[in-house]
């Protein structure tokens, strides 16, 4: 199958870049507020608990509206959502730079959230439609990746733009960027049946390698739903993942505020050293959750236990955080923030692969809504504990340890809930036509 694929034009890998070009300027979006803390506690005379619940604000929308989300992208489809869904979030990402005060930025942050609710379930879907199974994990390490990139290249760019001009025209730069890959989506996304530049050769390469069939699930969209959320393996999933995202969003929300109070760097510092962690967690993400897994799979490894291992050994690898709640030194703290971002971005592309892997036919969409919902929850729960721990204590080293048993938790759920990873059975093979669901 790995050398039928380089017999085929490379249409798919176009889309994929395009997918993560997507992610990547969604996630500036939000690190942007991360980049602007220490000026906008300075400006607004913010306390570390406001910081919080602002970077929190984002994430009640955005996760409410990951199940709608997901059921609305398996009834209309991805091209249709995606394009309204960026144009969207361009224009709430330039009321984010209009707005003023705690409150008037609360609420841009939540009109954001809704507007970039269906971009991961879509880059999850999409993936499910244009890639075979022997290049899921690395198709889904481009935009999984881009996440991470965005820390690399968002943060000191808006920090920058902020340094020079102010955090306004922080959240401009990133509402410009919106508004150019709206266009660059508009022209360039199609589904596979819908794009006139697909080759037949590929075409059949796709569909032949295990691709995601398109279209609506036939038992609707609310039987879907009400079947996923009946399933062990949805569950498995989700909470694991969900561990992973607890982390995450910490890292995302606070690692600038962490480095400038704990290592007492200004706002320039903070933001060129907050990159170091996110580059090796960009190449890990892209090197072992995408093309280490593909090969070993490829070889002829056990699918589950190759993508089970890198999850274990990633999340492992997470706890790290912990030596980091307990060092005042830049240097180390580097050291142990790396090799926790590292371990947990080789997970990530692994954990979202598995959604079109299990997700049984036209319920990719929701079973990514699902997962993304209690993920990005952890994006409304981390920065609020976070802040209000180091309210409390004047110290990360609490935020930390929480985090560290968030992830135990979550290889519990990844290893014994989730069990083998295949697809769920339809929902008709399930329950035939005419019968009533069992409850």
């Amino acid at each position: 199958m790995a050398n039928a694929g380089k017999q085929v034009p490379g249409r798919r890998w176009l889309i994929g870049c395009l997918l993560g070009v997507g992610i990547l300027i969604n996630y500036i979006d939000r690190v942007g507020l991360s980049a602007a803390t220490p000026e906008l506690t300075k400006e607004l005379g913010l306390t570390a608990t406001d910081i919080g619940l602002l970077g929190s604000a984002f994430f009640w929308t955005y996760s409410l509206l990951q199940v709608p989300g997901g059921m609305v992208l398996d009834r209309f489809g991805v091209t249709m959502v995606g394009r309204a869904s960026s144009f969207l979030w361009a224009v709430a990402a330039t009321i984010t730079a209009l707005a003023s005060g705690l409150w008037g930025i609360a609420g841009a942050r939540l009109l954001l959230g809704v507007a970039e609710a269906p971009a991961f379930p879509a880059s999850q879907k999409a993936t499910g439609h244009w890639f075979p199974l022997d290049e899921r994990a690395r198709s889904t390490a481009i935009f999984d990746s881009a996440a991470k990139f965005s820390n690399v290249i968002g943060v000191p760019l808006v920090a920058y733009v902020i340094f020079l001009y102010g955090w306004r025209w922080g959240f401009g730069v990133t509402a410009l960027l919106s508004f150019g890959y709206f266009i660059a989506y508009y022209l360039i996304y199609r589904n596979p049946s819908e794009d006139p530049k697909l080759s037949k050769a590929e075409h059949d390469y796709i569909v032949d390698g295990g691709g995601t069939p398109e279209g609506p699930a036939t038992a609707g969209q609310s039987r879907m739903l009400g079947y996923l959320l009946r399933n062990r393996k949805v569950w498995g999933l989700t909470i694991g993942f969900s561990a992973y995202g607890y982390t995450f969003y910490l890292f995302l929300t606070w690692l600038p505020g962490y480095l400038a109070q704990t290592m007492h760097m200004n706002l320039m510092s903070a933001a060129g050293y907050s990159t170091i962690p996110w580059i090796f967690a960009t190449l890990s993400d892209l090197l072992i959750g995408g093309f280490l897994v593909d090969h070993l799979i490829a070889r002829g490894y056990d699918s589950t236990r190759v993508r089970q291992s890198v999850i274990i050994v990633g999340m492992l690898m997470g706890l790290a955080v912990i030596g980091a709640a307990f060092t005042v030194k830049p240097g180390w703290a580097l050291l142990w923030l790396s090799i926790a971002i590292s371990g947990l971005s080789a997970a990530a592309p692994v954990g979202s692969s598995i959604v079109s892997l299990i997700a049984p036919k036209g319920g990719a969409g929701t079973v990514g809504g699902i997962l993304n919902f209690t993920n990005n929850m952890m994006g409304v729960l981390a920065p609020i504990v976070t802040g209000i721990v180091v309210d409390w204590t004047q110290s990360f080293a609490g935020a930390f340890m929480i985090a560290g048993v968030v992830l135990l938790v979550g290889i519990f759920f990844y290893v014994v809930v989730l069990g083998r990873i295949e697809s769920i059975p339809d929902h008709e093979e399930v329950t035939p036509a005419g019968a009533v669901p069992a409850t």
